[in-house]
């Protein structure tokens, strides 16, 4: 537990969660502790797959030389479809803290996470310096983090992917943008995935998607801030991650915009 703050720097904010449905708990735990209020604005669902495919791509990857996984629904989804088992020796890889940590409560011991908690950081991990020829697995969903994938490639593993679960697109109902568009400000937009944003961007009418552009952007990387700004938003602050707490904790009034 977090104790409360000397001054809920963020008193007034509304918190737009662009989390899957379902999953904004943490981070409006987080806002309520600093004094903002969180509107959810989902641009998906996870739904969990469970075919013979994916089945049988699940086992190849986890039978591959080092494993990543890329988000804690994908641990989810894959322990659902069998016991994750490490085997001696065998690295096992998380993109971040929230990653790795669901790994630990599924029973894996070890589990290797970044200090840059993205793409381009589990790919500097040193379990990943050598990779042509190695059996890689990546436990991840359609989309999403393609760089991870793109990259090993490129380096000349030979990559197992299972897509373990998929993003339902949920567009917001014309109620659900008339609640947002009567928001009072100031927004604040914490930001760890580009695929939601751009989803969101897409699927708002006109008014709503140029009203969001003017919120404040707490993006988990540098990545992800530069795609903030050339999607147009102007107030950009960088975090540590994307860890809720790190999120919110690079927000508020007195940050400078970039």
């Amino acid at each position: 537990m977090h104790a409360a703050p000397a001054f809920p720097h963020l008193a007034g904010y509304y918190v737009i969660s662009l989390r899957p449905a379902g999953a904004h708990s943490g981070l409006r735990r987080e806002a309520a502790r600093l004094g903002a209020r969180t509107f959810a604005l989902s641009p998906w669902r996870i739904a969990h797959r469970d075919d013979a495919d994916t089945r049988a791509a699940l086992r190849d990857a986890l039978a591959a030389d080092a494993v990543i996984f890329t988000s804690p629904p994908a641990v989810t989804a894959a322990k659902a479809l069998q016991p994750l088992l490490a085997r001696d020796g065998q690295p096992w890889l998380a993109v971040g803290a929230g990653t790795a940590g669901t790994l630990e409560r599924a029973g894996i011991v070890g589990v290797r996470a970044p200090a840059r908690m993205d793409s381009e950081g589990v790919l500097a991990l040193p379990e990943l310096a050598e990779t042509r020829g190695r059996r890689i697995g990546l436990i991840t969903a359609p989309g999403g983090r393609g760089v991870i994938a793109q990259a090993l490639r490129d380096a000349g593993a030979d990559l197992r992917r299972a897509d373990v679960y998929a993003r339902v697109p949920t567009p917001p109902s014309p109620s659900r943008i008339a609640r947002l568009l009567a928001l009072p400000g100031p927004w604040l937009l914490p930001l760890s995935s580009g695929e939601a944003l751009q989803r969101t961007l897409a699927a708002l009418p006109a008014d709503a998607a140029g009203r969001l552009r003017q919120a404040h952007v707490v993006a988990a990387s540098a990545r992800l801030a530069d795609l903030a700004r050339d999607s147009g938003f102007e107030w950009i602050a960088l975090a540590a991650d994307a860890r809720p707490v790190s999120l919110l904790a690079a927000a508020g009034p007195e940050r400078p915009t970039s």
